[in-house]
């Protein structure tokens, strides 16, 4: 019985609230970092809620902070006059040394921040997952389909034939 729950005890537990799945279609995916987000009471609730979409959303650099821009998190019902705007720039916490890293790779090396999931840790506090990115080709997304395509096509052929 202890060994079971010691099992447990090694996976992190992460609900994901929003997750952005075009991102690994769009971007060559580099290094990814796990930010803290700066957010109201209902923005947390309508998280917790699983409301939120950061499909179109990026970060970006300004005054030597990373900032969250164009995401969307709707307003929470129960809040009434409490409530948040639903695509406000969200500030992103991370260490000065992470964020130096981060705006000298985008200044100088043309990189993108993409955010890739916002999730809760098993501490209960939202969590953005960003990543420095590359944008891909169009060519580059035409292999990535034949790719994929191709190893569902041997996956099948494994299954009938085995």
């Amino acid at each position: 019985m202890a060994a079971k729950s010691a099992k447990k005890a090694d996976k992190p537990v992460r609900k994901i609230a929003a997750d952005n799945r075009k991102a690994r279609f769009n971007y060559e995916i580099g290094e990814v970092f796990e930010a803290g987000v700066a957010l109201t009471g209902s923005e947390v609730k309508s998280l917790r809620a699983g409301k939120a979409t950061i499909g179109e959303s990026y970060a970006d650099a300004r005054d030597g902070e990373i900032w969250l821009v164009n995401s969307n998190i709707p307003e929470y019902r129960q809040a009434n006059r409490l409530n948040h705007t639903p695509k406000r720039p969200r500030k992103l916490l991370l260490h000065k040394r992470q964020i130096n890293k981060l705006i000298g790779a985008v200044e100088r090396e043309g990189m993108t921040l993409v955010p890739l999931k916002v999730f809760f840790n098993d501490r209960g506090r939202a969590k953005v997952e960003i990543a420095l990115a590359r944008g891909k080709k169009l060519h580059d997304k035409r292999e990535a389909d034949k790719k994929r395509t191709w190893n569902r096509e041997r996956a099948r052929l494994m299954r009938d034939k085995g």
